[in-house]
């Protein structure tokens, strides 16, 4: 076994070098020890230190390749989905987009079902474009069009099934990294197909018809629940909550997160708290010219641009972005972003941002941190 290395004699802190420190340090070493003042700088840091690396994934090579993979890859059991994960080129080759966050591109062509099954891994799709899949949960048929939000709690049965005589993909989001971090993780592979009445097009989920009026829950479903049971935040109550908070700030009056910047939480009908226990997802609009403050956060996030465009400056790092692309924020680096959006490039005029977070993890057990303004 090789001796450890012994702290060089000037180390703050470390003790000075001698033969008896070092058969110390072997009689550690062979019995699996590590002595903490050795490394007391990795372990407790001033602050976050992430793996992870700020990147950007361009929408249009991403698309690209999944139409290569459609042609090229079937989906049936054993590989389950057609998903491309994005890989932190910090994190060693694992397809994980932060130590706690899984993402990913699907595609499913005309015809095709996704199969069966079900995992303990929380999950959501979001629609940045296309329509004709359903996603069928619980035995809920669910429609995805351009702008929502699908949310899906941990353990639920689901499938998907592509209905159009055209391919769609979106992107696919989970806390897989944190799950297999803590090694929390059950799986299992439910039917190999779906019921006729399963494979239906329903304009509105189930989910739908109960949960999603505003302001308005059925008394028959009293009580919380650990996650949401809207299955899907439509595009259209979204971008009407964001219109409206720049109309009353062009009105003079509060509402939006700074000025030119509006944003909107999806949360649960039966608690106002988060749609998934470790899975935060916000919404933002920016207005052009607009450049957001530079914040801190501890903990990590996943952007898509869901219309616009603009220039976003993570840490040292700052990419022009347009519809589709993806970028990551490690835990503790700054983040500012500018909207050069316009109505050639936005139905709305402003830079459009789709954001998911771990940030639930961190509230729960005390550790959510952040700073705005100059993050030095």
């Amino acid at each position: 076994m090789t001796d450890p290395a012994i702290p060089a004699p000037d180390a703050p802190g470390q003790p000075l070098p001698s033969p008896e420190l070092a058969d110390l340090y072997r009689g550690f070493d062979k019995e699996q020890l590590v002595p903490l003042w050795t490394e007391i700088g990795e372990l407790m840091p001033a602050h976050p230190r992430s793996r992870a690396q700020p990147h950007r994934w361009s929408w249009r090579e991403l698309l690209g390749l999944a139409e290569r993979a459609g042609t090229l890859v079937p989906v049936g059991r054993g590989g389950e989905r057609r998903a491309i994960a994005l890989a932190n080129p910090g994190l060693g080759g694992m397809p994980f987009a932060t130590p706690t966050l899984w993402a990913a591109i699907q595609y499913l062509m005309p015809g095709e079902d996704a199969p069966e099954h079900r995992h303990t891994q929380n999950a959501f799709r979001f629609v940045v474009e296309g329509e004709g899949v359903w996603t069928v949960v619980e035995g809920d048929p669910v429609p995805m069009r351009r702008g929502d939000f699908l949310p899906q709690p941990g353990w639920s049965l689901h499938a998907h099934h592509n209905a159009a005589t055209t391919p769609m993909a979106w992107i696919d989001g989970l806390d897989i990294p944190f799950q297999c971090g803590i090694e929390s993780q059950f799986f299992e592979f439910g039917r190999d197909r779906l019921d006729a009445a399963e494979r239906t097009t329903p304009a509105r989920s189930r989910s739908e018809h109960l949960w999603s009026h505003p302001g308005l829950r059925p008394v028959s479903k009293p009580g919380p629940t650990a996650a949401t049971p809207l299955l899907c935040y439509r595009w259209e109550h979204t971008d009407a909550a964001l219109t409206d908070q720049l109309r009353l700030e062009h009105d003079g009056d509060p509402g939006t997160l700074e000025p030119g910047h509006a944003a909107v939480r999806y949360v649960s009908p039966t608690t106002g708290a988060d749609v998934l226990p470790t899975i935060r997802a916000e919404f933002h609009r920016i207005v052009r010219g607009v450049e957001t403050a530079p914040r801190r956060e501890a903990g990590s996030s996943v952007y898509q641009v869901f219309d616009g465009s603009g220039s976003v400056t993570v840490g040292q790092e700052t990419w022009r972005v347009a519809r589709g692309d993806l970028f990551v924020v490690p835990s503790w680096q700054p983040l500012s972003i500018r909207s050069e959006a316009s109505a050639s490039d936005s139905d709305s005029g402003a830079l459009d941002l789709f954001q998911f977070t771990d940030a639930p993890i961190f509230e729960a057990l005390g550790l959510a941190r952040s700073t705005e303004g100059d993050p030095r």
